[in-house]
């Protein structure tokens, strides 16, 4: 008798889920420190250019629309990359495919400072969007790490230091683009970098979580990179080429009908029983398809306000903007990270007992209320105050959706859950920067400046009130948007989800006092 064909073999049996009892806390504690050097680390490379935006804008002479190219380019690719990534974690271990990561992360981040055209560096930060696959990959080994107990607490503490990165990287990225350039942001992050690539391939074990026989979307996963790309590029390019002419309309078009066969090979991979990049059996999970929403909106509000604040900080007092250098711009941006590091380990400890959904829609309602403040704001006391109530809001969102996400899925899915998690969130990422740029670039007004280096001022297009206006609005409509989406979740946790598992337990002839289920197992009796 012929042995089954590799493909046809079964997958391993899972381990058995760490419990407060039989998880190594000293190794746990080890994959924390590096985790969180890991996302502090690429929230300073991705945040320290911020502040760098109007500086690029002048070195290589496009426009804000053209520059916002600078945020979404990697987000196009992390994109196509994230499902792509989490699957290879699931069939080969997440730290093999993480080290690999790291390593092509490293090498596009030490290219991209030194930059001879914006061209290059927009194909060097694509390349660098490979990074934004770390995130989920990290996410299922820490989940895979800890009992389902502590994941609350890590998630947060995770979602904090997301904060203490900008914290860290907007002003001090802005003192070293002032004092150096915008290159040497790039330059001094290269050390760092490499390592945590070093450490995380000496000290990190093997996922035991292993599918060697999953399959691997790579044709869903490129049309849906193709059509982003379109979509991406006629909302960067529309103010300077015109939003009713042919190349912008041809991108539109072609990103729309890119989403046809996207659809139609998930629809015939489903079919065949193959897993796809949209994954229609963990989408249909109720939570999953909600914690993929809600990221996906409060990515585009925040990537979005990214921009325009940036903009109306630098932007003269003429202009309706507060005329701040390049530093102050990013020391403005603390009062956004701050509260986000303070917020999100809050919300964590407070998560399990008051539940997800609770949170979830406080946060969006606290960060829609920090947006709409900011379109009041006539000072830069007030802006300031407006981006606090923000980073408060965000924080207190993003620290208790993904508990939606990780405490439902199954330990064999998680790398691809968590990866189309990343998948959803960084398309509203995407959309957001260009969709800024574009406002910026339509509603302008005639402002006299001064030429840099010379005694001379020339009339130049700068963004007026009315771009500043919409950005805004729209963020805070996104997140009531994100807090509304929420509500459709099911509980996982809290004092109301407790007890019903306990009852479900009951009825099912359980001893009373059985624990909250085991991670991937569903709370029958939610609402």
């Amino acid at each position: 008798m012929k042995p089954s064909s590799p493909s046809k073999l079964a997958d391993p049996p899972a381990p058995t889920p760490k419990t407060l009892e039989n998880f190594d806390r000293a190794y746990a504690t080890r994959i924390m420190l590096i985790m969180a050097a890991m996302v502090m680390t690429v929230m300073y490379i991705e945040g320290m250019l911020t502040p760098s935006l109007p500086q690029i804008s002048q070195e290589f002479g496009v426009d804000y629309s053209q520059v916002s190219l600078v945020l979404s380019a990697y987000l196009i690719t992390g994109v196509a990359l994230s499902p792509i990534a989490g699957k290879l974690g699931d069939i080969y271990g997440k730290k093999h495919v993480l080290s690999v990561v790291l390593v092509i992360y490293t090498v596009a981040v030490s290219v991209t400072g030194f930059s001879p055209s914006f061209t290059f560096m927009v194909a060097s930060r694509a390349i660098q969007g490979v990074g934004l696959t770390i995130f989920p990959l990290a996410m299922s080994l820490v989940r895979e790490e800890f009992p389902r107990e502590m994941v609350p607490k890590a998630q947060g503490l995770l979602s904090g230091l997301f904060g203490a990165g900008f914290a860290v990287s907007l002003p001090l990225g802005a003192f070293v683009s002032n004092s150096f350039g915008w290159r040497w942001t790039y330059h001094s992050a290269i050390p760092v970098v490499v390592l945590i690539t070093i450490a995380t391939i000496i000290v990190l074990r093997e996922s035991p979580y292993r599918r060697p026989n999953a399959f691997i979307d790579y044709v869903g996963a490129g049309f849906l990179a193709g059509s982003l790309a379109c979509i991406v590029l006629a909302l960067s390019q529309g103010p300077s080429w015109g939003w009713t002419s042919f190349s912008v309309l041809a991108l539109f078009a072609t990103g729309g009908i890119l989403l046809v066969p996207t659809a139609l090979v998930e629809i015939l991979y489903h079919r065949r029983g193959k897993e796809v990049i949209l994954d229609v059996r963990l989408l249909s999970e109720r939570n999953v398809m909600v914690a993929n929403l809600v990221l996906t909106v409060a990515g585009f509000a925040m990537f979005l306000a990214f921009q325009a604040f940036t903009f109306r900080l630098d932007e003269p007092v003429a202009a309706g903007g507060f005329a701040q250098d390049t530093f102050h711009i990013g020391l403005s941006f603390v009062a956004f990270a701050i509260p986000m590091l303070i917020f999100a380990p809050l919300a964590s400890l407070f998560v399990t007992r008051v539940g997800t959904k609770p949170l979830t829609l406080l946060g969006s309602i606290v960060g829609a209320v920090g947006f709409y403040a900011a379109t009041r704001a006539g000072t830069l006391v007030e802006l300031l105050l407006s981006m606090f109530v923000i980073g408060a809001g965000l924080a207190i969102l993003n620290s208790s959706v993904i508990n939606i996400l990780v405490l439902t899925v199954e330990p064999r899915d998680m790398g691809l859950a968590t990866a189309m998690n990343a998948t959803f969130r960084n398309v509203g990422s995407a959309l957001g920067a260009p969709l800024a740029g574009s406002l910026m670039s339509t509603y302008t007004v005639l402002v006299m400046t001064q030429i840099p280096g010379t005694p001379y001022s020339s009339l130049q297009q700068q963004p007026n009130g009315t771009a500043f206006l919409y950005a805004f609005l729209i963020a805070a409509v996104a997140l009531l948007l994100a807090g509304f989406i929420s509500l459709f979740a099911k509980e996982i946790l809290g004092k109301r989800a407790h007890k019903e598992a306990l009852a479900s337990d009951e009825r099912d002839e359980k001893p009373v006092g059985t624990e909250v289920p085991a991670l991937g197992t569903p709370l029958r009796a939610q609402s």
